[in-house]
């Protein structure tokens, strides 16, 4: 990939996370990248060429790790204590993906699908299995896998979601936001695990 293209990559991220797909214009992506719209046509036919290339990438960074987290052998406290600092750790380094997939996933639910779910349907299987194993074991309490999966998911990604109003009622800057993320890698897998276990 030539240096235009990457400007232009890094342009278009920056647009479609403050602006979203449908708040994004190609003149937008041009003037951020420091270019003309003619030589942004000439690499990108229109917008949504765009959006997919970004978004692919974005899924391609966000999942795999998370995904091969979930599918792994790993003891479930293990698993759980893994998906929470990887997840978060993603997020400090990618602040506006998880607002940018959620308002994507809110406004184009099927596209969404397509591109996420294909091939993937099976993903929480192994999971589900896991719990109920576990619970039958006498390892955990009773438990819904889908909950405890969301609330993993939840507790994780809210902060990122709900930043700017966190910082306004916490009182927090950037600096602190980060240091009490870097806690929270620790801190949200201990709550959940002591919430299950018996």
């Amino acid at each position: 990939m030539d240096s235009t293209s990457d400007k232009i990559l890094a342009a278009a991220k920056k647009v479609f996370q403050e602006k979203g797909m449908a708040g994004a214009r190609m003149q937008d992506i041009a003037d951020e990248a420091g270019i003309n719209k003619a030589l942004l046509h000439y690499y990108f036919k229109n917008k949504e060429q765009l959006f997919f290339r970004i978004f692919s990438e974005a899924l391609n960074q966000f999942f795999p790790k998370i995904i091969e987290n979930i599918q792994s052998e790993k003891p479930l406290f293990e698993k759980i204590s893994t998906f929470c600092s990887a997840y978060i750790e993603m997020m400090l380094k990618n602040p506006y993906l998880p607002l940018f997939i959620v308002n994507e996933i809110n406004n184009h639910p099927d596209r969404m699908r397509e591109i996420f779910w294909q091939g993937r349907e099976n993903l929480f299987l192994g999971f589900t299995a896991q719990v109920e194993a576990e619970y039958s074991a006498g390892i955990i309490k009773q438990v819904s896998p889908a909950n405890l999966f969301l609330n993993m998911l939840s507790m994780c990604v809210f902060p990122f979601v709900a930043k700017p109003m966190w910082l306004i009622a916490s009182g927090m800057d950037e600096l602190q936001f980060r240091f009490f993320m870097e806690q929270r890698k620790t801190e949200v897998p201990r709550f959940i695990i002591e919430s299950i276990k018996k």
